[in-house]
């Protein structure tokens, strides 16, 4: 098998404009001062991103799936999160095994 410069060179590229995105997000993010709206809006970023990653797997796998994200999501506004995670696991098993 063969490597070809040019794909070798794309990926190098790729890499290196990937790192410096995320060097220079937190670069920038050092430097900000934050308050009022702004900060809440910046702290509600890692929340935003988990819902979107985690709701289409969630709603497009089936009912237990959607079920068992729907009593992890009331389950996380009482528990911690070992106690979240626990009860979400749990309930996709036990849902998986009915529906």
């Amino acid at each position: 098998m063969s490597i070809d410069p040019i794909t070798l060179a794309a990926i190098a590229a790729m890499a290196l404009v990937t790192y410096a995105t995320r060097i220079a997000g937190l670069y920038v993010a050092d430097r900000l001062v934050l308050t009022g709206r702004a900060k809440a809006a910046f702290d509600a970023i890692p929340s935003a991103v988990l819902v979107a990653v985690i709701a289409p797997t969630a709603l497009t796998t089936g009912w237990a799936e959607a079920v068992a994200a729907a009593i992890t999501a009331v389950a996380a506004l009482r528990l911690p999160l070992l106690g979240t995670v626990a009860v979400g696991v749990v309930s996709v098993v036990v849902l998986r095994s009915f529906l």
